[in-house]
């Protein structure tokens, strides 16, 4: 009778709301793979067997145990708690990350030794102390925590989300509002509004399906919507194959080399990596589901680890996002779903082809939309006096963002950050330049003590 009784208890695998997790979440994935490519063949110009012979099907390996373990967990607690609405943490390749280590480790040391393979062992190594920073944190995290305020965690989280999460995919949705517009007005009247579309297909593949008609269509009537074109697609047919990780740690230890300019930023993104990951934690703490810190660090650090010996130069991290896909229906299976879909997009090669073939702004809505969540939590979930204090926190990352902007419109081939910001001052072109400089660098430390 017990017997019974615990079989009926055990937490499904997949449920209906699942599919619009997936949907989402794989596009989300999907479209930081496609980011990720871009650099490494086009900013890097590494050479296609080294991008898709070795870096991704070693990042699909990293990223397949991340989404596995966090599915594992996930049907633990279920199991321990009873629930039917438990929600798997996601995870994936760092973005943050992607961009410092392709910018600021690897592009110059290969523009340095004129040679792309040096640039990559420089970003194993750089992999490399972050996981152990990880691992190491892992077990200081659970005490950060409970002397922080939850508002202190969520108030970064909402700064990402307006900034980095949310603005772009809104500019993107308004520089081709034809797509963009009704793609998130399929999304909103469904995962706002609750209309169910027909036969339960997900608001998600609706809205890529919907923008992929109108911007393949388009090019019948010579409008270029999207920016596709068959040239492009038949080109990203060539890369198709078959090539799985392969055991890199002799070019791991030939990045030692580099270790001193490595370590510069090894060792305070090793810190964001910490912070980050206790926001995100908290966040789904606060959704209803309670994850251990200490698992959660040690996890990413882990399978980082296990990426970069394989030859994976980007970070793992537990994303932000959990409570925008609980809300749509997520609970564990869309998380394993995504693990066996990066393994199919990395180890075959499809993800040239989807750069080819989906635009890119058809999935801009999805990140919006959970851009929007996260910024709703951080005050939904929190003590009403603590709202300015949340507003306060979202200063700093309105500034790195603002600073962004700013660099890559006065960038120039010198590469000197300070003769740059002296010709700003000088010139007076940007008022409070500087400003924005100080208060922008370390945001999700900054806004604790905004506390």
């Amino acid at each position: 009778m017990s017997a019974t009784a615990s079989e009926m208890k055990r937490p499904a695998l997949w449920t209906p709301g699942d599919w619009n997790a997936f949907f989402g979440f794989g596009t989300n994935i999907l479209v930081n793979m496609l980011v990720l490519t871009g650099l490494l063949r086009f900013v890097l110009k590494m050479p296609d067997s080294l991008v898709f012979g070795r870096i991704l099907p070693a990042l699909g390996l990293m990223m397949c145990l991340s989404t596995m373990y966090y599915a594992f967990l996930a049907y633990r607690l279920a199991l321990k708690s009873g629930r039917s609405d438990v929600c798997a943490l996601p995870s994936g390749v760092s973005v943050p990350h992607m961009f410092i280590v392709t910018f600021v480790i690897m592009l110059p040391i290969t523009l340095k030794t004129n040679d792309p393979i040096k640039g990559w062992e420089a970003g194993l190594v750089w992999v490399f102390f972050q996981s152990f920073i990880l691992m190491i944190g892992g077990f200081i995290a659970p005490y950060i925590r409970k002397i922080t305020p939850r508002a202190a965690l969520l108030g970064t989280l909402a700064g990402v989300s307006i900034t980095f999460i949310s603005m772009r995919p809104a500019l993107e949705m308004y520089m081709t509002p034809i797509i963009g517009l009704t793609c998130f007005g399929i999304i909103l009247v469904s995962w706002f509004g609750g209309f169910k579309y027909p036969k339960g297909i997900p608001a998600g593949l609706v809205a890529i399906a919907v923008g992929m008609i109108i911007a393949w269509g388009s090019n019948m009537f010579g409008l270029g919507y999207g920016g596709l074109s068959l040239e492009g697609l038949r080109g990203a047919f060539t890369n198709f194959g078959f090539s799985v990780p392969i055991p890199a740690v002799n070019h791991v230890f030939s990045g030692f080399e580099y270790l001193g300019v490595i370590l510069v930023t090894a060792i305070p993104f090793g810190i964001y990596d910490l912070v980050e990951a206790m926001d995100n934690v908290e966040s789904a703490e606060a959704a209803g589901d309670a994850y251990p810190t200490t698992r959660v660090l040690t996890a990413d650090g882990v399978v980082s680890l296990i990426g970069c010996l394989m030859g994976n130069p980007f970070i793992n991290a537990v994303y932000i996002g959990h409570p925008g896909w609980k809300a749509m229906g997520g609970r564990i299976g869309y998380s394993a779903a995504t693990g066996f879909m990066v393994i199919i997009l990395s180890w075959f090669a499809v993800v040239s082809v989807l750069l080819a073939l989906v635009p890119v702004v058809a999935i801009s809505p999805i990140l919006l939309y959970i851009g929007m969540l996260i910024g709703a939590q951080a005050f939904q979930t929190t003590p009403a006096k603590h709202a300015p204090a949340i507003v306060l926190a979202l200063t700093p990352h309105l500034a790195a963002w603002s600073k962004t902007l700013m660099d890559g419109a006065l960038g120039d081939p010198d590469r000197s950050r300070a003769r740059r910001h002296r010709r700003v001052r000088d010139r007076e072109e940007v008022r409070g330049g500087f400003g924005l400089c100080f208060v922008g660098r370390g945001a999700h430390l900054l806004r604790l003590h905004a506390r």
